[in-house]
């Protein structure tokens, strides 16, 4: 059986709304993209030319979601890790080896849709490194720039379009003018008044960014 090496990245992991959105991707061996890198060091028009140009020639792609109500059921790390197993398990080709950006591997119950565990291997910085876990950035941050100017016009007032649901002054403006929406992550700080927001959280801190 050949080897099927995917990158896996997370886009929005700290925003206070909208998903958190894992890009999963696998590249030819041949495969050369002039510009490819970590999607927070490109431009947006260099993302979108990237982001056709990934989908155009890697071998298999997919992403994953998962949305705030389950974010704040299993807290962000855990729904990364959802959104990254989803996403690994939805391409068309079934990975028989991940290589996940960051300091952490995905826990095989999150990988059960694939018929057999992949090996794992997590690399800090691999956005920058490794080409397959770049693509993957892009993916992941596209789609979901994507989706929340689509949820800016479902959601008006917020400025999902602009700020893509980060917790920018704006958008902590407008939360106490019009308060959280459907789309809002109530178990992070600076989405709800504080005594709520740990009293939603059963009163126990938590150890992550933004919670």
């Amino acid at each position: 059986m050949n080897n099927v090496i995917a990158g896996i990245d997370e886009a929005g992991r700290g925003c206070l709304a909208g998903p958190v959105t894992a890009g999963a991707c696998v590249l030819p061996d041949d495969c050369v993209l002039p510009g490819l890198t970590d999607s927070k060091k490109l431009t947006p028009e260099n993302r979108a030319v990237l982001y056709d140009a990934v989908r155009a020639r890697a071998s298999a792609w997919a992403v994953g979601l998962a949305w705030p109500a389950e974010i704040d059921r299993i807290n962000i790390l855990q729904a990364t890790f959802a959104a990254m197993g989803r996403a690994a398990g939805r391409m068309k080709r079934f990975p028989t080896h991940l290589v996940v950006d960051g300091n952490k591997t995905i826990p095989a119950p999150y990988l059960a849709a694939l018929p057999a565990q992949p090996e794992q291997e997590a690399v800090v910085g691999g956005d920058l490194t490794v080409p397959a876990i770049s693509a993957a950035s892009i993916l992941a941050k596209v789609f979901r720039d994507r989706l929340m100017a689509g949820l800016d016009a479902r959601y008006p007032g917020y400025g999902f379009a602009a700020h893509k649901g980060y917790g920018v002054k704006a958008h902590l403006e407008a939360l106490r003018e019009l308060g959280p929406c459907r789309m809002h992550r109530l178990t992070f700080r600076g989405v709800l008044p504080e005594e709520e927001r740990l009293a939603r959280k059963g009163g126990v801190q938590g150890m992550l960014p933004g919670l």
